[in-house]
């Protein structure tokens, strides 16, 4: 047993509210706390549940700038698809493992999303406007609500970066 890396942690939620030193942990890029959960009836309870950790996110975080989406003007939406596809859908089936807390990759994929509509306005000149490129954005969404896989989870409206 390592002192360093091994340590007791108190599992707190609604039926267990003490206060101890260690109430969290991370494992496998899930860091596992207290957080909300709601019951099919809809009420709200607090349980022990994982979600993405904070350095798994910034790590995926710092892939995603490392890409530079924005000054690749050169390939069009389907081959920038097919090349981010892939790693997006493997970060979502892994990390949105997981049904309560998907919302915790909600950041990281409005932050693909900027990218993308970043690419898009230098990509086309007629949409350097932020008002148009948001409508064109919204309309591709709307017609092809899978092209790209995180859009899959994606209900809302992007916002204008």
């Amino acid at each position: 047993m390592h002192p360093e890396k091994t340590k007791i942690v108190y599992c707190r939620d609604d039926n267990r509210r003490e206060s101890h030193e260690h109430v969290e942990f991370t494992f496998l890029g899930y860091t596992f706390c207290e957080r909300s959960a709601q019951t099919k009836n809809g009420t709200m309870f607090r349980s022990f549940l994982p979600a993405i950790s904070k350095q798994a996110l910034k790590r995926i975080s710092a892939q995603v700038r490392s890409w530079r989406l924005h000054h690749r003007t050169h390939p069009s939406e389907a081959d920038l698809a097919r090349w981010i596809n892939p790693i997006v859908r493997g970060w979502m089936n892994y990390y949105g493992a997981f049904y309560w807390y998907r919302s915790a990759l909600y950041p990281l994929l409005e932050r693909i999303n900027a990218y993308l509509m970043r690419w898009i306005r230098k990509k086309y000149k007629r949409l350097r406007g932020r008002k148009k490129a948001q409508e064109a954005w919204n309309q591709a969404i709307a017609r092809r609500p899978r092209f790209f896989a995180h859009w899959a989870w994606v209900t809302y409206a992007p916002k204008v970066w």
